[in-house]
C-alpha cells in the first residue's frame, strides 16, 4: 500500500508471526530483489486500541510514527474488517492516534488522522541544541549556513525554508543534517516553500529511507513550523512530490492530516 507514493509493505501479524522483522524490512525493501519499498510495517492485534501498527525503515532501523503508513493501516483495518469502521484507533510508538475513514463505494478513499500536539522542545526529537524550541538554527551545510525549525511529531523533524525545494541536492544535503551531531538519534529533513499563507511545496529525506515521494508527519512538522516562524496559517496544504496533504493544526492543539490510502498489491514472500 502507499500513501502519495510513499510506500510500504504491510503484514497482518493476527494470525502469522515475523521472527526478525527489521532484518525483514531491508530485505523486502530492496527494489531490485526484493518487493521494494520504503519500509515494512506490521499490523496486529492491541491491548489499547482496535489495531497495531510497527514501522520499520528501509534500513531496518525501527520509526515511531509514519504518517502515510498509518493512513494506509487504517484503510487496511476497515476494508477487511478487523474493526467495523469507519471510525478506529491505532496504537503506534509513538502513542495511540484516531482515525476517521472517508468511504465511497464501500472503499476506504482517504483517512484523517489525529497526529496529536506536536513537541517543539529539544529534548523530544531529541536535540543536545539548548533553549525551549529550535527556530531559524544556524547548521554549516557544505559551507554554507541553513535555517532549520525543528519538530517532533512522536518522530524527530527539521524543516529548512528555501527559494525552491526542487533545486536542493537531497543526496547530499539531506545525510548531512540526518546525522548531525546535534541529533544523536538522527532526524527527518524537509525542504519547504511557502507558496502563499495557505500552501506549501516540500520535499523530504526520510531518516533510514532517504528519498520519498512524501512523509506524513514531515508534512505536519512542516505546518506546524511554517505557522510558529508566521510563514503561514495554521491551515495549509502541502504539495510533496506524490500528492497534496490536508493539514490543521487546530485551535486544541492538535495536528490533523487528510490524505489518500491505496492498495497496490497482495502476495506470498518466499524470502
Amino acid at each position: 500500500m502507499n500513501g502519495l507514493g510513499n510506500d510500504y509493505v504491510f503484514v497482518d501479524v493476527h494470525d502469522q508471526h515475523v521472527d526478525e522483522p527489521a532484518a525483514l524490512a531491508v530485505v523486502i525493501s530492496d527494489r531490485h530483489k526484493g518487493v521494494g519499498s520504503d519500509g515494512l510495517i506490521l499490523i496486529g492485534p492491541s491491548s489499547n486500541a482496535d489495531v497495531s501498527m510497527v514501522m520499520f525503515n528501509a534500513d531496518g532501523s525501527r520509526a515511531e510514527m509514519c504518517g502515510n503508513g498509518i493512513r494506509c493501516v487504517a484503510k487496511y483495518a476497515v476494508e477487511h474488517e478487523l474493526v467495523a469502521g469507519p471510525e478506529l484507533s491505532i496504537e503506534t510508538d509513538s502513542g495511540v492516534k484516531r482515525a476517521v475513514c472517508l468511504m465511497s463505494g464501500g472503499v476506504v478513499r482517504s483517512v484523517r488522522i489525529d497526529m496529536g500536539v506536536p513537541d517543539l522542545h529539544p529534548s523530544s526529537l531529541p536535540a543536545t541544541i539548548q533553549g525551549d524550541r529550535i527556530v531559524d538554527y544556524e547548521l554549516e551545510v557544505y559551507g554554507q549556513i541553513v535555517l532549520l525549525t525543528c519538530v517532533s511529531m512522536g518522530n524527530p523533524h527539521a524543516v529548512v525554508f528555501v527559494g525552491d525545494p526542487g533545486e536542493v541536492d537531497l543526496a547530499h544535503a539531506g545525510p548531512i543534517i540526518e546525522k548531525a551531531p546535534q541529533f544523536p538519534n538522527r532526524i527527518n529533513v524537509h525542504f519547504v516553500r511557502a507558496d502563499s499563507r495557505k500552501h506549501l511545496t516540500m520535499r523530504t529525506w526520510e531518516r533510514g529511507s532517504g528519498v520519498t515521494r512524501a512523509c506524513g508527519t514531515g508534512a505536519c512538522a512542516v505546518c506546524v513550523a511554517g505557522a510558529i516562524t508566521k510563514r503561514t496559517v495554521r491551515q495549509v496544504i502541502a504539495t510533496l512530490p506524490g500528492g497534496d496533504l490536508e493539514l490543521d493544526w487546530n485551535d486544541d492543539d492538535h495536528v490533523y492530516m487528510t490524505g489518500p490510502a491505496v492498495e497496490t498489491f497482495t502476495g506470498v514472500w518466499l524470502g
